[in-house]
């Protein structure tokens, strides 16, 4: 009896957890052409179709959805036997490539100082930040990714979590603003300023507006813009007034006073944001992966001390 190809087993699992041949073909560094004949060698395999053509996309058959899960199983468990069995974590001569997904603002503030604590200690170690557009636990589920990092969403029971640190919105305005220099920072005020905000998906209220409305208030949103960095630009340039985590304006110089910009505390309470990191079960007990949750975790509380509410 032939042996099957167990390196198909890695193609599968990751052709089932993309659905997609060019999204395969991306992740395991290989042209369209080549991951099309892995699929064909796949369906002459299993004797399934495993994606099929739904108008201009490709769906699993109920067969691969089937052995979805079992096929991700494998490959994990495979991964773990095949790694070396001593506990011993030689980060010298570590070399391994760790996703992050993440938000742009978390790289920001955290990025640089993250790889450079990473690359002091493991040379041969690679941070690789991937975009977070929306909260969802199946790139940890599905091992595409080794840690996820924000605010706690639907998640799932299963995935493991540990808070970094409590962050709060502030706002932030061009430091000769008119509102600074004869106002008081009051809630009627705030309210009748015209606002920038941030939101990767175009959102434009949230828990301020909330607040607000308890009050009988209501602000005026004069732009949306997909980032923070954008939002402080914008307030630079105008009199808007944007709306920023204190850990971002944070990043600028280490206080909130800058040649440009100035921060204020917001006259509304608004519920403090708890910044986590998330992984799967898997992840637990990977000596690789626990130094990472530990590096990031130490760089986060040595970026923002001032912010650090959790022992």
């Amino acid at each position: 009896m032939t042996e099957p190809d167990l390196n198909l087993l890695i193609a599968l699992n990751v052709l089932l957890a993309e659905g997609s041949v060019a999204g395969a073909a991306r992740r395991l560094d290989l042209s369209a052409s080549a991951m099309s004949r892995t699929l064909s060698r796949l369906r002459g395999v299993t004797g399934d179709p495993l994606l099929v053509r739904a108008g201009r996309n490709m769906v699993l058959t109920p067969y691969a959805e089937e052995i979805r899960e079992r096929t991700q199983r494998a490959v994990f468990e495979a991964r773990a036997v095949l790694r070396p069995s001593s506990s011993e974590l030689n980060l010298s001569t570590l070399e391994r490539t760790f996703t992050l997904r993440t938000n742009d603002g978390f790289v920001e503030v955290f990025g640089a100082s993250l790889i450079a604590a990473a690359a002091a200690v493991a040379p041969l170690v690679c941070l690789r930040f991937a975009p977070k557009p929306e909260k969802t636990s199946r790139h940890l589920r599905e091992g595409l990714v080794d840690l996820e990092i924000g605010v706690l969403g639907e998640m799932g029971p299963e995935i493991r979590l540990q808070a970094l640190f409590r962050d709060r919105f502030i706002g932030v305005v061009r430091k000769d603003h008119p509102f600074l220099a004869e106002h008081g920072v009051n809630t009627a005020q705030y309210a009748s300023l015209s606002h920038v905000v941030a939101s990767r998906r175009g959102q434009i209220r949230g828990p301020v507006d909330e607040a607000l409305a308890e009050l009988g208030l209501e602000r005026k949103i004069t732009a949306v813009v997909p980032g923070f960095s954008a939002a402080l630009a914008v307030a630079q340039a105008t009199d808007l007034v944007a709306l920023v985590p204190a850990s971002f304006f944070t990043r600028i110089d280490g206080s909130w006073a800058t040649n440009a910009l100035c921060a204020f505390e917001l006259p509304v309470k608004t519920k403090p944001i708890t910044v986590s990191q998330m992984w799967h079960p898997r992840s637990e007990v990977d000596p690789a992966h626990r130094w990472l949750r530990k590096l990031v975790l130490s760089t986060c509380q040595q970026q923002v001390p001032e912010l650090i509410r959790i022992a």
